[in-house]
């Protein structure tokens, strides 16, 4: 196993770039998470971390974040996504503990596979008994309602601080928008953005990647962002 900086991780698994707290931008009540999660990544929190949202709230990004902030200190970390977990082994756990910061991104992917759910709860055994090592596991639901068939697995989650995933209005959507857009040398008015965010899914994720199709199109036809222009190259 190696470190997770360079990028590429003992997993078919590479953490975006951009995917960084800084690039991160919290909806209203989500600031006291992203404070934990820091100190989680920094070994400054004394507890593992759960937290909780439905598909493209963030959850993944935050994962990555975690990670990034953590090799950034030169704290080794590993993340784990378990959506793929039919092509990787419950053995990739296997002495972990020895490494800062672990993040299992999707964690309910396994709920109700024995051998990965008693592999979970001997990982969280053994991350106890470190003095330098975090957790932050992420799932679509509460520990409780993820469906879990191991009690004591569910007890270990509980055992950490629980978060759930705060989701953005609108207002915070648009200026999400505008702010990427600024990163990129981009100008979204209002009126655009509110525009994309009525006529696309209102996921950032599908937002941001709509903005970067836009970008590069405006850099190849040279023109501005502008209702008629994404009508058009969207196709509208």
């Amino acid at each position: 196993m190696t470190q997770s900086s360079p990028r590429q991780l003992s997993l078919p698994v590479y953490l975006p770039d951009d995917e960084t707290f800084n690039s991160y931008y919290p909806a209203s009540g989500n600031d006291e998470l992203i404070q934990k999660l820091q100190a989680c990544a920094e070994g400054n929190l004394s507890s593992s971390l759960y937290l909780s949202g439905p598909q493209k709230s963030g959850r993944t990004h935050l994962m990555h974040a975690a990670c990034a902030h953590a090799n950034e200190l030169d704290r080794r970390s590993l993340y784990v996504p378990l959506g793929i977990h039919a092509s990787i082994s419950p053995a990739l756990f296997e002495g972990v503990e020895a490494l800062n910061l672990i993040c299992i991104d999707d964690v309910d992917a396994v709920a109700g596979h024995p051998v990965w759910e008693e592999a979970l709860f001997h990982l969280y055994n053994r991350i106890a008994e470190q003095q330098d090592c975090r957790l932050i596991v992420s799932a679509s639901a509460s520990p409780i309602e993820a469906c879990f068939a191991l009690p004591d697995l569910v007890s270990r989650m509980q055992w950490g601080l629980i978060y759930h995933l705060q989701p953005m209005a609108d207002d915070e959507k648009l200026v999400a928008l505008q702010r990427r857009a600024a990163m990129r040398g981009l100008q979204l008015s209002d009126d655009v953005g509110r525009f994309l965010l009525t006529r696309m899914a209102r996921d950032l994720r599908t937002l941001f990647d709509v903005l970067d199709k836009l970008d590069k199109a405006s850099m190849v036809h040279q023109r501005k962002l502008t209702i008629p222009f994404i009508k058009e190259m969207l196709r509208l």
